[in-house]
């Protein structure tokens, strides 16, 4: 099993959102970066852990987590002219973008700030604090994930 931070804004799809479709899953699509898409193409897999980081709002920071439950496959909003995410580039035979279904897990009580995240010393490793990092999906190591479990719950 591996750990992720999956950002997203709230007010587009957030913790509620997928805690209101809890009895169901939800694909994780709408990426257009080329080493996000890699993460979610070849790396993300079926029962990895996953931060919802809530980013472009009035509270930025981890809100919950969530579990992948399909590995990725196929961005179907890129083959939509109607959606926002449509690729004109892409086709069904040579997809450029690729999502993953995740289910929720658990809301967390407050929002763990990404200011009280820059503030622990155990957490050097993680993109996010890190300058210039703006990935829309990023690893987080196994013990990094502890503690910012611990310091949310």
């Amino acid at each position: 099993m591996a750990y992720w931070l999956f950002k997203t804004e709230p007010d587009t799809f957030g913790i509620d959102d997928l805690a209101a479709r809890s009895n169901q899953t939800e694909p994780w699509d709408g990426v257009r970066n080329y080493q996000a898409r890699n993460f979610l193409r070849d790396q993300v897999k079926a029962d990895d852990k996953v931060f919802i980081y809530h980013s472009s709002c009035k509270q930025v920071g981890i809100a919950g987590v969530a579990r992948v439950v399909r590995e990725g496959y196929p961005d179907e909003t890129q083959f939509d002219p109607e959606s926002p995410y449509f690729d004109p580039k892409s086709s069904r035979e040579q997809p450029r973008w690729y999502r993953v279904d995740v289910k929720f897990e658990q809301k967390f009580p407050a929002i763990l700030s990404l200011q009280s995240i820059k503030a622990m010393p155990q957490i050097t490793e993680l993109g996010l604090v890190k300058k210039g990092h703006r990935l829309s999906i990023m690893p987080v190591s196994e013990s990094e994930w502890q503690v910012l479990l611990n310091k949310a719950v």
